[in-house]
């Protein structure tokens, strides 16, 4: 059987796509208006409906809720977030623990809100495994533990190769970092039970409503037009379709495969028996989980950006793409040269030109956002959720500042990215440094980073 390539992704192969819900029927009020549909709008839905139960929130979404990041993403619920490094040169070091410490609970809050509306969406908590392959990554890997903790990670520990092998049987391993705030997830159970969660509480959910400008109290849509006092941007990826957005956030690609399930006797060989979701400090790093059904999907970077913040359709993946996770995935498993893949499946994910996650609301004009994630919305997209939440009861006058609303991440500007062309050529010689810096590392067998991959690093914003 040939490879499945899009179809949004392998987690609605097994789902199967939702029966879309009515579009808006035209002309509409809100207190809320929430525009998309994926983690973020529907976490933020939930936590309003549940603390105040008598607001009328309207969630809009262009397609149907999780058909971007939030149904295609490799199911890493985890304690990372975009940007931390700058909070704390900004606001301090204890204001980037605090924040490090939301992020901490967060994973314990999904795992918890899961169970209590009993939402089944293969949680697995077995933490998360960062591996080293070579001297250079396994320098920044002490690096970045040592930095981990730092920020409070006090739960968090380092292994050497013997010890990472106890875990995860990867070739060529010489250590890891685990932590134990993280989770796999099944993405598109997550999505599909919180959207009607959130509906069974009374939130109106309109689907195939593409919002085509937002400003003060208004999102437009061709259907017609919702008035709320708060009105919500939550497209993460998406963003660059809406009006005057072109380059708020640039929505980068990532890639994904799935094996077929693998039998007992090749996993008695890997190991793997807690799950862990997996990573690497490879500049163009991967990031794999051992799904429920026993496959291991594997996702990294293909073609890292399109001309102009396009973004795809069905999340269909081109061949160099593939060969290339395919080669990522024998490398570290060389038993599975023979396993077949049975998908593979692309989405775009938001950055912003600083590389830091942030939340926002405006209360001169009642417009809010969240986003920018950087590849680590799972987890992030609750938090921005909550806090939002807190940030509008706040502005209404029905709580004073709580500690959400005041992490350093809470409105946090940044500038747009370049105009075209200097955009597209920007990201695709990032990219290309970053891997050529990887070739490096894998034959130098020198401790040291490659100068250009630091180079990078700088111009693009993300150190």
């Amino acid at each position: 059987m040939d490879t499945i390539n899009g179809g949004i992704s392998f987690w609605y192969a097994q789902e199967g796509i939702p029966v879309p819900r009515e579009p808006l029927p035209g002309d509409a009020t809100a207190d809320v208006c929430i525009v998309g549909g994926g983690y973020t709008g529907l976490w933020t839905a939930y936590y309003l409906k549940k603390a105040v139960p008598f607001l009328n929130i309207v969630v809009l979404e262009a397609r149907f809720c999780g058909y971007g990041a939030s149904g295609r993403n490799g199911g890493w619920l985890y304690n990372g977030i975009a940007g931390r490094a700058r909070y704390a040169r900004r606001h301090g070091h204890e204001a980037a623990v605090r924040l490090q410490q939301a992020m901490n609970d967060t994973v314990a809050e999904v795992v918890r809100v899961a169970a209590d509306e009993d939402i089944d969406a293969d949680i697995h908590q077995g933490g998360v495994l960062e591996v080293a392959y070579n001297p250079a990554q396994l320098a920044r890997l002490k690096d970045f533990h040592t930095v981990e903790l730092a920020f409070g990670e006090k739960d968090r520990e380092l292994y050497g190769a013997r010890e990472t092998a106890e875990r995860v049987r990867l070739h060529g391993a010489v250590g890891s970092s685990w932590t134990p705030h993280g989770a796999r997830i099944q993405p598109a159970k997550l999505v599909k039970s919180l959207a009607a969660k959130v509906e069974s509480l009374g939130v109106r959910i309109h689907e195939n409503t593409p919002v085509t400008e937002i400003r003060a109290k208004h999102a437009v849509t061709p259907y017609g037009t919702v008035r709320a006092p708060y009105v919500l941007r939550c497209t993460e990826g998406f963003t660059a379709s809406l009006k005057s957005h072109r380059r708020t956030w640039l929505p980068m690609n990532s890639s994904m495969l799935v094996t077929e399930p693998l039998p007992a006797s090749l996993w008695a060989e890997l190991g793997w028996e807690n799950r862990e979701t997996l990573g690497d400090m490879a500049h163009a790093y991967m990031y794999a989980q051992r799904t429920a059904d026993d496959r291991i999907a594997l996702g990294g970077r293909g073609v890292p950006y399109r001309f102009g913040s396009r973004t795809d359709t069905d999340g269909r993946t081109d061949e160099a793409t593939l060969r290339g996770l395919r080669e990522i995935l024998t490398r570290l498993f060389p038993q599975l040269a023979g396993a077949r893949v049975t998908h593979t499946w692309s989405g775009v994910l938001g950055v912003p030109r600083d590389w830091c996650a942030t939340v926002t609301l405006d209360r001169s004009t009642g417009l809010g956002w969240a986003g920018g994630y950087v590849g680590s919305g799972v987890a992030t997209a609750n938090l921005a959720a909550r806090t939002l939440r807190d940030l509008i009861q706040q502005d209404s006058g029905q709580s004073g500042p709580t500690d959400l609303t005041t992490l350093p991440w809470v409105n946090h500007k940044v500038r747009t990215w370049e105009p075209e062309p200097l955009r597209w050529l920007g990201v695709h010689t990032l990219y290309a440094a970053y891997r050529h810096a990887d070739r490096q590392e894998a034959t130098a067998h020198t401790p040291t980073t490659p100068r250009l991959a630091t180079l990078a690093d700088r111009i693009s914003g993300r150190r």
